[in-house]
C-alpha cells in the first residue's frame, strides 16, 4: 500500500509514557511515513508534545508535532517553531485549534490560514507543512462553499499536504478531493481513519463533531451487545474495506488515529499490505 502515517496524542503518566514507547516500536515496524503528536488546546501541552515528539526522533522514526494557533501570539508562535527547528524536527501539521477554557482572545490568529502564512515568512521550505481537512465540512462550516473556499485558501497559503479528519463516508472523501481539485488545489490529500478501538466512545467523537457513522454500522455494533471480539473483528473489516477502497480511488496513503494503541492499526495495515 501507499504511504501510512499515524497519530499519538501525549502520555499524561508516566506509565502512559512507557507504553507509548511500546507502541511506537510496535507501529515503527510498519515502516510509516512519520508520527504525529497532538497539541493541546492554547498550547497547553506543548512541552509535553515536543518531549514526545524528541523521543519518537530519538527511536530512529519521522516524527510532526500539531502546532494550533487560537489563542497565541506571533511571539509565542515564533518561539515554538525556532525550538522545533533548533531540534531538528522538519514537518508540523498546522492547525487552528481550540480556544482553551475560559481564555476570551483569540490571540494574533483567527485561522490556520494565517499560521500558515507566518510559518512560511519566517522558516520558508524549511517545514514540511501538514493542514486539516473536512470531508463533510467542519462542524462550524454553515455551508459546504465557504468551506471549500476556506480549504483551498490554507492550501494555496503554502501547505505541502492535508491530513483528513476521521470519516467513514468514503463519498465523502472523494466528493471532498473532486471539488478541491476543481478549484485548482493540487496538494495530496490523505485520509484520516479511525479504527475502532472502542465503538462507544468514538461515536461520542463523531456525534461532536457531525461525523456520519452509517447507520448500519451503528446498529450492527449495538447489536453485539458486550460481546468484544465480534465488535473487534466487525470494526476491523469495515475499516479495512474503506481503507481499501480509498487507496484503489487514488489516495495517497491513509493517516490513522491510534488512539496510542498498536494491535487494532497493525492488524489493519497488514491485511491492507497482504
Amino acid at each position: 500500500m501507499s504511504n501510512i502515517s499515524f497519530e499519538f496524542f501525549p502520555p499524561n503518566t508516566p506509565e502512559g509514557a512507557v507504553k507509548l514507547r511500546a507502541v511506537t516500536q510496535q507501529l515503527g515496524a510498519l515502516s510509516p511515513e512519520f508520527f504525529s503528536v497532538t497539541y493541546g488546546a492554547g498550547g497547553s501541552t506543548r512541552e509535553k508534545t515536543l518531549s514526545t515528539v524528541l523521543e519518537i526522533i530519538d527511536a530512529g522514526f519521522q516524527a510532526a508535532p500539531h502546532l494550533s494557533c487560537i489563542g497565541a501570539t506571533k511571539l509565542s508562535i515564533a518561539e515554538t517553531l525556532a525550538l522545533y527547528k533548533e531540534k531538528g524536527i522538519r514537518r508540523i501539521v498546522a492547525l487552528r485549534g481550540d480556544m482553551p477554557s475560559g481564555m476570551g482572545a483569540m490571540g494574533d490568529f483567527n485561522y490556520a490560514t494565517d499560521l500558515v502564512k507566518f510559518i512560511r515568512e519566517l522558516h520558508g521550505d524549511h517545514f514540511t507543512i501538514e493542514v486539516a481537512a473536512y470531508p463533510e465540512y467542519h462542524p462550524q462550516s454553515r455551508y459546504a462553499e465557504a468551506d471549500l473556499a476556506n480549504f483551498v485558501t490554507k492550501a494555496n497559503a503554502g501547505a505541502h499536504s492535508a491530513i483528513t479528519q476521521f470519516f467513514f463516508n468514503g463519498d465523502a472523501y472523494f466528493h471532498f478531493v473532486d471539488e478541491v481539485r476543481k478549484r485548482g488545489v493540487t496538494v495530496p490529500i490523505v485520509p484520516g481513519i479511525m479504527p475502532f478501538h472502542n465503538f462507544s466512545k468514538i461515536a461520542r467523537f463523531a456525534a461532536k463533531d457531525l461525523i456520519d457513522i452509517p447507520r448500519w454500522i451503528t446498529l450492527k455494533m449495538e447489536g453485539y451487545m458486550d460481546d468484544a471480539a465480534s465488535i473487534r473483528a466487525f470494526g476491523a473489516d469495515v475499516i479495512t474495506q474503506l481503507c481499501q477502497r480509498l487507496l484503489d480511488g487514488g489516495a495517497p496513503g491513509i493517516h490513522f488515529y491510534t488512539m496510542n494503541q498498536a494491535p487494532l492499526t497493525a492488524e489493519i495495515v497488514q491485511r491492507l499490505r497482504t
